[in-house]
């Protein structure tokens, strides 16, 4: 009798992240509002996550990005306290995803005065009242699909879905235009960084806000310009695969702000406003050594001009790619940029590398981290065949190396932030 042959090990199941329906996202939100205070809301209002496609951690320092807006949504059922006898300055805040009401006056916010996700949600009301808005109390409940501490901005997706919310109710007349946007995505990004306390660029804000339908965004950071380059990758065969691997992903943390401050540093030395200004590199890596304070660890700083310079480049060499019709040749790209996360930013993690390596190992053209680094997703540029093959490959190597199982969705450009019911 012959040996028995070895049968292959079964390969782990591959979890993909559904995105709902607007329709299906608004009667959940509003339901739940119903469930919460026991009336209906004025409206439902939503706003998408983001995945990159190029340009990280150039946003705070004057570059330029490309992320599209995804199919996954935050919905908020919001009504407002605007007409209402008695409080029309208080607030209160719930979530699908969380215990508990939060309540309080919009006059007591400030800096510091707010924990956890609420400071995301009524930081909006009052950045648009520092703005000058007049915006009033408001009940509201939360709801969402975009995967949390994905590195998919869902903060950015609470935000601006508030923020579209209480542009309607209040009239502000924001929501209309890009040039109201562009100012809707400023107050998002000010609750981000003053309330909440996470020193983020603009870009997750602008990507919900200000992104079209089938459309990459070419944001330029500088000064707020954008362009809308198509992008269908079904039409060429394509899709981007993300990958959450699971490991805990924050940004209101020190490893994030020293990345900002070192760029910062750096460009003071150089007497630029942002790194954005560097038009030699080679010239102003070595000059760095000579304008650095003493005790600055120069080969450090260096890595981070080298890094948000080059970024940069590769954001323009991709929109060249995207005008050609060339869209295969994206995917070495990503890889190039995530070699560049890893060594010369150092904001990668061992979740995010296996991601990348194993995809690529499996036919993926490309990929890389995306999002702020210390966790959070990656992305694949595969065939649109491989989709299956490569998101198991990847399942594969996360439970032979040990990780916690990694989840999956398909990337596509979707519409921004606006009303859903």
């Amino acid at each position: 009798m012959s040996e028995p042959t070895n049968q292959p090990t079964d390969h782990p199941a591959v979890e993909m992240l559904p995105a709902w329906s607007q329709a299906e996202g608004a009667a959940r939100a509003a339901a739940a509002f119903r469930e919460r205070f026991g009336t209906e809301p004025d409206g439902v209002w939503s706003a998408p996550g983001r995945v990159n496609v190029i340009g990280e951690h150039t946003d705070y320092n004057g570059g330029l990005c490309l992320p599209i807006a995804l199919p996954h949504r935050t919905y908020v059922a919001l009504a407002s306290r605007a007409a209402t006898d008695g409080d029309p300055d208080r607030v209160r805040l719930a979530s699908a995803q969380e215990q508990g009401t939060w309540e309080g006056q919009i006059a007591d916010v400030a800096p510091g005065s707010v924990q956890g996700w609420a400071a995301y949600a009524v930081g909006v009301a009052w950045a648009l009242r520092e703005a000058g808005h007049a915006v009033h109390g408001f009940d509201a409940v939360v709801d969402s699909c975009v995967p949390y501490g994905a590195g998919l901005s869902s903060s950015a997706a609470l935000e601006c879905a508030v923020a579209v919310a209480l542009d309607e109710v209040h009239a502000l007349g924001l929501g209309g235009d890009d040039a109201g946007r562009a100012r809707l995505a400023a107050a998002c990004i000010r609750a981000e960084n003053e309330i909440a306390g996470a020193p983020t660029g603009g870009m997750d804000q602008a990507a919900s806000l200000r992104c079209t339908q089938g459309h990459a965004l070419l944001l330029d950071n500088r000064d707020g310009s954008t362009r809308h380059i198509p992008l269908d990758l079904a039409e060429h065969g394509l899709a981007l695969l993300v990958v959450d691997t699971r490991a805990p992903h924050q940004l209101a943390d020190g490893q994030y702000a020293a990345r900002r401050a070192q760029c910062h540093a750096a460009a003071e030395a150089l007497g630029l406003e942002t790194l954005r200004e560097v038009e030699d590199l080679d010239a102003a890596l070595e000059r760095l050594a000579g304008t650095l304070p003493g005790g600055t660890d120069v080969d450090v700083i260096r890595r981070r001009v080298h890094h948000v310079v080059t970024d940069t480049r590769r954001v323009e060499l991709v929109e060249r790619l995207l005008d050609a019709d060339d869209v295969e040749a994206v995917g070495p790209v990503l890889t190039e940029a995530h070699a560049s996360l890893r060594d010369d930013y150092e904001v990668s993690v061992r979740e995010l590398d296996l991601a990348v390596e194993s995809a690529v190992a499996a036919g993926a053209l490309g990929g890389r981290m995306v999002g702020g680094g210390f966790g959070g997703s990656a992305v694949a540029l595969v065939r649109a065949e491989d989709v299956e093959a490569v998101a198991t490959a990847v399942a594969t190597a996360f439970a032979e190396a040990g990780p916690a199982a990694p989840a999956f969705l398909v990337a596509t450009a979707e519409a921004p932030a606006g009303r859903s019911a």
